[in-house]
């Protein structure tokens, strides 16, 4: 799964559409703002549809804040 587009944002809690490299299957769900959940959770996140994760190519998106700020 990957995010397809980020709906809000307040702090580092969002919400967003994620979307299956796969199948193509969309879900809209939280998420937290940090490296570590853009680079680990995001991509191991299993897809409801085809039950398969995210390509070993997967590219995570930037951060909108450094993890060191404090919102």
């Amino acid at each position: 799964m990957k995010i397809k587009k980020i709906l809000s944002q307040h702090r580092r809690d969002f919400q967003a559409i994620y979307e299956c490299e796969h199948c193509g299957y969309e879900e809209t769900s939280s998420g937290y703002d940090d490296t570590y959940f853009h680079t680990e959770v995001i991509p191991a996140k299993i897809c409801p549809a085809c039950g398969k994760k995210a390509p070993p190519e997967y590219r995570p998106l930037a951060t909108k804040y450094p993890d060191s700020t404090t919102i």
